[in-house]
């Protein structure tokens, strides 16, 4: 494009030369006296709009390098971030977690754990984060078999989402119990229509209300309606269950105490031998709490922050979108390294407060009375220990430094020197890996 453009600015020279002028060389040539009887005829000029036009693109081409320059920055980033974002989309659409993805396509280090484990309370089973829930549900329906009446309470408590809900359930629950149990000679206590309008709006739409009802002793009757002639569903209290009205209470009490079954956070306890790589991380998807559409507001908030760079922010606006950041993540990866050079790994809640971590550290001592202070990153003491991980800055990952207190760290020193031992459980040194 560029040499047409040039061919252009020479013709527009030509028109000024000699007709005997040679092109080749047309400011050295010689003038020669034209020769009027074979004067060929003139070369026809560019039209004013090709100059125009030509002129035009050529001052294009002179500014463009610096357009490029000034822009390409941006220009970069927010490429960068929609490559990124469709390949989590990708990744997500396959099934693949992103450093799966990586290592698929590039080889890419192996995670730092392979992934957020859960240990099911009723079971002990270790499922992975996806398999919780339905780990959740097999257990407590295999537990209908042994008490029946705990297992709907379970399932009450555990898969109605809505608190609010569970909690006005469970207190209208209460209340058809009391009656009974305050007035067993009342039949209109016993009985529950089905139809009842706040039968309906409270208790009947959740999940495991029905289960209880007939595991305290209700059974389903199809009954007459009082003054019509049409029949509904009750639940109606078997008469056997009259003589065991403690039983009925104790259920009460036990559906107004109850709490979700929760499964518990494995802390996927490792330990590493000193490592130069220790402050070197490798999280899984796991890790991140994006749902599709989290994933599309990403991409947003991230072109935002490109934006958001080039201009004055209040502290205010740094701070909303500091708690935004923490609350992409639902869980963190820390590692504690010893004096002596090994190295502590756990999982956990990015909300779980400092205090966890302390005890998490002791558990793994073998004198676990030995008084210590933990250093986060840059060597700030954690000495708040109600504070939250994702408080301090401790989130998706962290290294920090375990220091003995300074009353003690003599006689720590020369107890190691003497026995050469780490003051890790023996059998957890006994499994230490190599950190790649």
């Amino acid at each position: 494009m560029r040499k047409f453009f040039q061919e252009i600015k020479a013709d527009l020279k030509f028109k000024t030369a000699g007709p005997g002028q040679k092109l080749s060389e047309p400011s050295r040539a010689p003038r020669e006296k034209p020769k009027a009887e074979v004067a060929p005829k003139p070369r026809q000029a560019p039209t004013d709009e090709a100059q125009r036009a030509a002129a035009a693109a050529l001052a294009r081409l002179e500014l463009k390098p610096k357009g490029k320059a000034a822009s390409s920055s941006q220009e970069a980033i927010k490429n960068q971030v929609r490559k990124e974002l469709m390949a989590e989309a990708a990744a997500s659409e396959k099934g693949l977690s992103m450093e799966e993805k990586e290592q698929e396509e590039e080889g890419a280090a192996a995670p730092s754990v392979s992934g957020v484990y859960f240990i099911c309370p009723l079971t002990g089973a270790v499922v992975r984060k996806d398999q919780k829930e339905k780990q959740l549900r097999e257990a407590i329906q295999a537990y209908f078999s042994v008490d029946p009446v705990a297992a709907s309470i379970m399932e009450i408590h555990t898969f109605n989402k809505d608190r609010e809900k569970v909690r006005l359930c469970v207190e209208t629950m209460a209340k058809y119990l009391d009656n009974i149990y305050l007035h067993p000679e009342e039949e209109k206590y016993r009985k529950i229509k089905l139809q009842n309008k706040v039968f309906q709006e409270r208790i009947s739409c959740l999940e495991g209300t029905h289960k209880f009802f007939q595991a305290v002793g209700f059974e389903t009757k199809t009954l007459p309606v009082p003054g019509q002639e049409s029949t509904e569903e009750f639940y109606v209290l078997k008469e056997e269950m009259l003589s065991r009205l403690e039983e009925l209470k104790d259920s009460k009490e036990q559906l107004l105490s109850s709490e979700p079954v929760r499964a518990q956070l494995h802390r996927q306890l490792a330990v590493f031998q000193p490592s130069p790589a220790a402050a070197r991380f490798e999280l899984p998807h796991d890790f991140f709490n994006l749902t599709a559409e989290e994933l599309r507001r990403e991409q947003r908030l991230r072109t935002e922050a490109v934006e958001k760079a080039t201009m004055l922010r209040t502290r205010a606006m740094r701070e909303k979108d500091e708690q935004r950041e923490m609350r992409k993540y639902n869980y963190t990866l820390l590692r504690v390294r010893f004096p002596d050079g090994y190295i502590l790994q756990g999982t956990f809640y990015a909300r779980e407060s400092v205090s966890v971590l302390y005890n998490f550290v002791r558990e793994a001592l073998k004198d676990d009375w030995l008084p210590f202070e933990l250093l986060g990153p840059g060597g700030l003491k954690l000495s708040d220990e109600n504070l939250a991980f994702n408080e301090c800055g401790l989130v998706p990952s962290a290294l920090l430094s375990l220091a003995w207190d300074a009353a003690v760290m003599a006689d720590v020193a020369a107890a190691a020197a003497e026995e050469q031992r780490s003051p890790l459980r023996p059998e957890l040194l006994a499994r230490a890996q190599t950190l790649s």
